[in-house]
């Protein structure tokens, strides 16, 4: 499998395309088509940068920086990506403690006693009630001076009448004690209608407005128009081999290339086996310790003497060498492939969601 910077250019143009008429997941799909067609260009992880979760940006931009360290996008997506990480956390954090707040028993103790340094507790009822009794008073004698002034001759004038046509002062109802007091306000006068009512007054509730996951600026780079050229599988260069996990969770992968199976780990624990089929003698798999740096729903994968369009569920973890499902056979349990690690579709599909960017892929005999 070889890589193809022609095809990678094209499918940059592609996704650049999209992301100016606002298709984040057509910019996505073509975006990582040029990512495994030539991981050794810095704008494919850009754009997947720009348009993944937090935690999968900064995985992304570490990709770029890899490949270009002395990029300043790369960098300044880099503090984009970690602020936004940050941000998700506190929110959550916030949420957290929101949700376990609640009174203390000292406090409520306190209450129970009378307050806090011995002075007696606050019955809010009490001391609601007390206000609107002190102000009765004042509002009966507010009343009072309006209507005097009101009719004082001196005042007539013409706002003075179209007020007293307009407005009818209100009348003090009395209340008992201990009950609330209403506030008096002007009444304006209704047109009639057969059966009057109060219309409610509806309040509006606040639109929610999407907020957009803010996208790094960088510069695109000008690319050919795309043709039907065929995304070629991509190139990656080996990490250093890792101790295997222990019993701490981590899902990895572990290829046994003598049984021709494939296990899925969760730390120590054998979550899942498939049969699988890997490369034959002339074109062997390789052996040692990887880890899974692009994944695809479907990809084209071509080679000598062969074109194979939209493989699913493929996922990359050294050069063109992947974990995939596989379409044009079934003869699982017997190398067949030119390197790669053939799955059943319903086996790559249950293996495609298990695993993410950078778990690790162990294979050996």
């Amino acid at each position: 499998m070889n890589r193809d910077p022609n095809s990678a250019r094209q499918a940059l143009q592609n996704a650049e395309l999209e992301l100016q008429r606002g298709h984040r997941q057509a910019a996505r799909r073509w975006a990582e088509l040029a990512a495994a067609a030539a991981p050794e260009l810095e704008e494919p992880w850009l754009i997947l940068a720009a348009l993944a979760s937090p935690q999968a940006s900064v995985a992304y931009l570490k990709h770029a920086l890899q490949v270009n360290p002395q990029s300043s996008r790369a960098r300044q997506g880099m503090r984009w990506a970690v602020q936004r990480l940050r941000q998700e956390e506190a929110k959550h954090s916030t949420t957290a403690c929101s949700a376990q707040t609640q009174p203390s028993a000292s406090a409520k103790a306190r209450f129970d006693r009378g307050g806090t340094h011995g002075q007696p507790p606050v019955i809010p009822g009490r001391t609601l009630e007390a206000r609107r009794r002190s102000f009765l008073p004042l509002l009966l004698v507010l009343a009072c001076v309006t209507i005097a002034w009101a009719a004082w001759p001196g005042n007539a004038s013409p706002a003075l009448a179209f007020i007293r046509q307009n407005i009818s002062l209100p009348q003090a109802t009395p209340t008992l004690p201990g009950a609330a007091a209403e506030v008096l306000k002007p009444t304006y006068t209704p047109t009639f209608t057969p059966t009057p009512t109060n219309t409610p007054t509806l309040t509006a509730s606040p639109t929610p407005t999407s907020t957009s996951t803010p996208t790094p600026t960088f510069t695109p780079t000008s690319t050919p128009q795309p043709t039907d050229t065929p995304v070629i599988p991509p190139t990656y260069e080996p990490p250093t081999p890792v101790p295997l996990p222990s019993g701490d969770g981590e899902h990895w992968i572990d290829v046994d290339l003598s049984q021709q199976r494939v296990y899925a780990y969760e730390g120590s624990v054998v979550v899942n086996s498939f049969i699988v089929s890997t490369g034959i003698w002339q074109h062997p798999t390789v052996t040692g310790q990887y880890h899974i740096y692009i994944k695809l729903l479907y990809a084209n994968m071509s080679g000598p003497g062969y074109y194979l369009p939209n493989v699913p569920y493929t996922m990359y973890f050294y050069k063109g060498y992947a974990l995939h499902g596989t379409y044009w056979h079934h003869n699982f349990g017997t190398p067949m492939s030119h390197g790669c690690v053939n799955l059943s579709i319903p086996d790559a599909e249950w293996l495609y969601n298990f695993a993410s960017i950078g778990t690790l892929v162990n294979i050996h005999y």
